[in-house]
């Protein structure tokens, strides 16, 4: 309340003294109108009238000082400099005499140098609020406003005194003092001018105006003094009368300003800026030029001569300042990693792209996103993930065309910028693009694959904006790395016109959904073929998803790829897949399975996490089964052995899941730490019908039992189907005709009616191994 309090006075103060100060002005201290006569009313004119605006414009000065704190020093000054002018002013008065014509008292000069000395230092501290750090190019444009300023003062203003024309006095240094102090005043609003540049500064050129014209006044009236013409009370004295009025009209708009923000990326140029300095140099010019023809003060050639050598160091500092922005401009537009374009440089490009592309002369995007260079980066450390990148950029150069735009836009996401392209041509490229990636790089000397999606979309049609370009390409990426297609052009929905827009709302509420409890996991039964016991159950993640319900797999798992979340969400199945174990280990003693990604089979830390949990639901290892799909070992072979081994080492059982697939290998089955095969449904979906399927099956069945292997038939979905895997020597089936996946309540109902003999009718037929059930 107080504050507020203060703050309301220095407001009406701040419009109440300059208002003052400009009546005092009118009314009493012109001295242009008629007023009585008598020594009396003269004195009272000159002393005390005229030196009131002075007192009210210092007393607004005083009152900016409080309200404005960042400039509170300079304020302060400034009022100060003026209650010391307006003291000086009654005692030169005073000692002047009546007509004026006196001479000075010294206490009157020492009062008006002190006001001067601290009105330099008000207009010195004022740049410090507008300017945060000084550079190179600031100080030397402050030297040549200086010194060409002084140069040209020393040599017009001073110099016709120091060397007079013919029948003129010389007149003395010390009688020179006060011009030297206007000189030197001038010469300190130059060098602040020629640092803050021409700016539209309504409080500075305010107070830089009405310095100046008490400068003009102090030299018109030392050179009417000089010359004896001085007349007290003239229209000379008006000159310091608008400088009071400007500077409380000044003090009257100070504001708080905000932070002044450091610039130095840039440079220095412009005509606003150099307009200052380039006035002073050719001031310094004129003052050389002049003195071939007229004598004029030594200090004065000097002067001008380091101005100009100034100018020429600015010259050579804007060079380099110009060389350093255009630098640090194309930085700005590189990509540091690679050399190539960034995200800025490339929607920049796309800016002017889509704004000329037309239905002749479309254009198209490719997003290109790395598979597996997540493992790169786990299994061979970051600076292999980083070799890997830089690789990226020369392999696809040389399909490019010069006007083709090839950029990293983080991560190991990269795009290309293709003007006059439509949309099969870029497809076409995008495939060469893809086949080229799909070479072998070496990386820490280690020969490796990795694969790619590219995302295609087009302009004008359908993207019309460089926003729609981007999210459509994005689109079509993600679609490419779901569907494992390698390519994909964005073809929008006929009824909405978008497609797949909700994947990074998808991805921001996965990472909620990890830590709000609405992942659950379906169990899927295993059942053993040779006596119908059931020796299993898969766990499946489902989202409850707060609006769209509950979501499958499909939903689930590329977001949480994409998110990098697959990590955090295994640990969370696992975890609720034992808490779920342990509801029925202590009647039914079934192992649970939980699929690993990748990234799991690459962690390090997985055996110990998975102890932990199996201590933490007091479970025994043999109550877990981890899962994983063979070319998860491609990245890091050795390191996924290692964490296969430690979790065996724990008691854990390891299955090979979706075998017959992707990159099985037969080397793999002769060093794979694991327990078990997982026959993938396309193996097993026609082997009641396919004589070439059922040999598959066989073959594989002997070669497991061979290497101690268990073996599990996926997709079992008929009751022919399972009685030839059983024939064949299957150990274990898993399909919809044992069970669906089912939530926990109703997979614990299931267990109980398996062990009753209630689902016998069911699963019997399973077991005959005649061929087709009675």
């Amino acid at each position: 309340m107080e504050q507020r309090k203060q703050s309301g006075t220095a407001q009406r103060s701040s419009v109440r003294l300059p208002l003052l100060t400009i009546v005092l002005v009118a009314f009493f201290a012109t001295g242009t109108g008629g007023r009585p006569d008598g020594a009396a009313w003269d004195r009272a004119y000159d002393v005390v009238l005229f030196n009131l605006p002075y007192l009210a414009a210092a007393g607004a000065c005083f009152a900016a000082a409080v309200r404005v704190r960042s400039e509170r020093v300079a304020w302060s000054s400034l009022g100060l400099s003026l209650t010391l002018s307006a003291i000086g002013n009654a005692l030169r008065v005073l000692a002047a005499g009546v007509d004026g014509n006196g001479p000075s008292s010294p206490l009157a000069d020492l009062f008006a140098l002190a006001g001067y000395l601290v009105m330099y230092l008000a207009v010195i501290v004022m740049i410090r609020a507008r300017v945060p750090r000084f550079h190179p190019s600031m100080w030397l444009d402050g030297i040549i406003g200086a010194l060409g300023s002084l140069s040209a003062g020393v040599a017009f203003v001073l110099g016709p005194y120091l060397y007079p024309g013919p029948g003129q006095q010389a007149v003395g240094l010390i009688e020179l003092v006060g011009p030297i102090t206007d000189v030197l005043l001038l010469a300190v609003l130059m060098a602040v001018g020629s640092i803050l540049g021409v700016r539209l500064d309504r409080t500075f050129l305010m107070l830089a105006a009405g310095l100046c014209f008490v400068c003009a006044s102090d030299i018109a009236l030392f050179a009417l003094k000089v010359q004896d013409r001085y007349v007290d009370g003239g229209p000379l004295e008006l000159g310091w009368l608008a400088c009071v009025v400007l500077a409380a009209t000044a003090a009257a708009g100070a504001r708080n300003r905000p932070a002044p923000v450091d610039r130095s990326g840039g440079s220095r140029i412009g005509w606003r800026l150099l307009a200052v300095p380039l006035v002073c140099i050719v001031a310094s010019l004129s003052v050389l030029g002049a003195g071939w023809t007229h004598p004029m003060p030594a200090v004065s050639a000097w002067l001008a001569i380091a101005c100009v050598l100034a100018g020429i160091a600015r010259i050579a500092v804007t060079f380099r300042e110009v060389r350093g922005f255009n630098q640090v401009k194309e930085e700005s537009r590189t990509d540091e990693l690679t050399g190539l374009a960034n995200r800025r440089a490339l929607l920049e490009q796309a800016q002017r792209i889509v704004a000329s592309a037309s239905a002749s002369r479309p254009a198209a995007l490719l997003l290109l996103d790395l598979d597996g260079f997540k493992e790169v980066n786990d299994s061979l450390g970051h600076g292999a993930g980083d070799d890997l990148l830089r690789q990226v950029g020369p392999r696809l150069r040389n399909a490019l065309r010069s006007e083709d735009v090839l950029a990293r836009l983080g991560g190991d996401e990269f795009a290309v910028l293709l003007p006059g392209t439509g949309g099969v041509e870029a497809q076409a490229l995008a495939e060469r693009l893809r086949e080229l990636l799909l070479q072998p790089f070496t990386v820490a000397e280690v020969r490796l694959h990795v694969g790619v999606s590219i995302g295609i979309s087009t302009t004008p049609a359908p993207a019309t904006t460089v926003e729609e370009l981007l999210h459509s390409a994005d689109v079509a990426m993600y679609t490419a790395k779901r569907a494992r297609g390698g390519v994909h052009i964005h073809v929008p929905d006929p009824v909405t016109g978008v497609a797949g827009g909700g994947r990074l709302r998808t991805m921001e509420e996965l990472r909620t959904a990890l830590t709000d409890d609405q992942l659950v996991v379906f169990m899927q039964p295993q059942m053993g073929l040779r006596d119908g016991d059931v020796v299993g159950a898969e766990a499946l993640v489902r989202w409850h998803h707060p609006t769209r319900g509950l979501l499958p797999p499909a939903d689930l798992l590329p977001a949480a790829e994409q998110a990098g979340l697959l990590r955090p969400l295994t640990d969370t199945v696992i975890e609720l897949s034992l808490a779920a174990a342990a509801r029925w280990w202590p009647d039914h003693q079934v192992p649970v399975s939980v699929n690993l990604s990748a990234a799991n089979v690459t962690d390090l830390d997985l055996p110990d996490k998975v102890a932990a949990s199996l201590r933490r639901h007091g479970l025994p290892a043999r109550a877990l089964t981890l899962e994983l799909v063979e070319d998860t070992l491609m990245a890091d072979p050795d390191r996924g052995r290692s964490v296969l081994a430690d979790l065996r080492r724990l008691g854990v059982r390891t299955s090979i899941d979706d075998y017959g697939t992707g990159y099985s290998s037969l080397a793999y089955l002769r060093h794979l730490p694991a327990d078990e095969l997982k026959l993938d449904r396309t193996l097993t979906a026609d082997v009641d019908r396919d004589p070439r399927a059922a040999a598959i099956v066989e073959h594989t069945v002997a070669l497991a039992h061979s290497l101690g292997l268990s073996l599990v038939a996926e997709g079992v979905e008929t009751a022919a189907t399972s009685a030839v895997l059983a024939r064949l020597g299957c150990d274990v089936a898993q399909g919809y005709a044992i069970a669906h996946p089912m939530p926990l309540d109703d997979f614990l109902g299931w267990l109980v009616a398996a062990d009753s003999a209630l689902l016998d009718e069911t699963l019997l037929p399973l077991l005959s191994r005649g061929g087709d059930p009675a």
